[in-house]
């Protein structure tokens, strides 16, 4: 008898091993998938802070300092100046805007605050520099773009432009930010607005200007497409940031994560009995691939753009089954039935 029970505990043990084999192996492949060799390229972002500038003048002198602000940031001073309402940077009110919004008292505040929060921006430039490496492995003909911070006034996380990447760090000061609170940003909006979110948050609104939805030319406009398009943007990102963890990624705490994993193919399978992937409601789609709290569809313990999160997953599957696909031409392809076939999704 003691024999048998031997027996039978060696088969359950080999069992468990086998199933902890498959597990690494499964992780250790979906690991590689995104492992390629960027040790040759370079990429240097240096991070010039437009807020410094601006706040540590003497107000009166900001009209003779004009000249030289319009040739140190380009472009992103008029970006900036559409952001906080100050109109043409060329026009004669442009100074006196500016001034007022340099001297506004609550600007001042949150500048102090956001200088002691960010002294410097070298982590930050470290790991752009990094992500705009693989940017280049991937895309070696795309120019990468200047990167400015300012204070937007709380309007903009990211700005962008032609070759112009802008951080507004008055967004990242923290989830406790009591500006926050007294914005009444919703808390699962405030959660993300965190300094680890700045790099993700860069890349993902970097690739959402040059691959726009309205842009791209897709054939239909409705939940599968944006599942898609979103999906292919997160496929992208994770590219760019491939040691980044998923709940920055895709801005989930861990317990929805963990919903995520687990009930992936019960979202998949409610999609599809509910006929929802072709719907073309601007509301439906909205709630399933917009920010929220969570995605009604999946009950309050999923998260918003949960729908997203399976988009991701058809895209990752899509490229892993066919590695002739460059990550250039996922980006450029409009047809997403053909995706959904070659992606022969599969949900556990």
């Amino acid at each position: 008898m003691a024999f048998l029970f031997y027996r039978i505990m060696r088969k359950r043990n080999n069992a468990y091993l086998v199933i902890i084999l498959v597990l690494v192996f499964s992780i250790s492949c979906r690991s590689n998938h995104y492992d390629v060799d960027i040790s040759d390229i370079e990429a240097n972002v240096s991070i010039k802070r437009l807020e410094k500038d601006l706040f540590t003048i003497n107000p009166g002198e900001i009209p003779a300092a004009l000249p030289e602000l319009k040739v140190k940031y380009g472009d992103f001073l008029q970006l900036f100046s559409y952001v906080i309402n100050t109109g043409d940077v060329n026009d004669s009110s442009f100074i006196d805007f500016l001034v007022r919004f340099c001297t506004d008292k609550l600007n001042n505040e949150v500048y102090n605050v956001a200088v002691k929060s960010f002294p410097d921006m070298s982590d930050t430039e470290d790991k752009l520099s990094k992500a705009f490496r693989y940017y280049k492995y991937y895309f070696p003909g795309k120019t990468i773009p200047g990167v400015f911070t300012c204070i937007s006034g709380f309007n903009n996380s990211v700005i962008t432009g032609d070759s112009v990447l802008g951080i507004g760090i008055d967004r990242y000061l923290g989830a406790d930010c009591a500006y926050y609170t007294r914005l009444g940003i919703y808390k699962y909006l405030s959660d993300r607005m965190t300094p680890s979110n700045i790099v993700p948050d860069c890349i993902y609104a970097w690739g959402a200007s040059e691959w726009d939805y309205t842009v791209i030319g897709y054939k239909a406009d409705n939940v599968l497409t944006w599942m898609i398009h979103e999906g292919k943007l997160k496929y992208y990102q994770r590219c760019m940031l491939p040691d980044v963890p998923d709940d920055i990624l895709f801005g989930f705490t861990p317990e929805q994560a963990k919903f995520c994993n687990n009930n992936e193919d019960q979202m998949w399978q409610y999609l599809l009995e509910h006929d929802l992937l072709f719907v073309t409601d601007q509301l439906v789609i909205k709630k399933l691939t917009g920010e929220a709290p969570f995605t009604t569809y999946f009950t309050d313990e999923s998260p918003g753009r949960a729908a997203v999160w399976i988009g991701f997953r058809i895209v990752e599957s899509y490229m892993m089954k066919n590695p002739d696909i460059t990550l250039e031409s996922l980006m450029k392809e409009t047809n997403i039935q053909n995706v959904l076939e070659k992606a022969r999704y599969s949900p556990k």
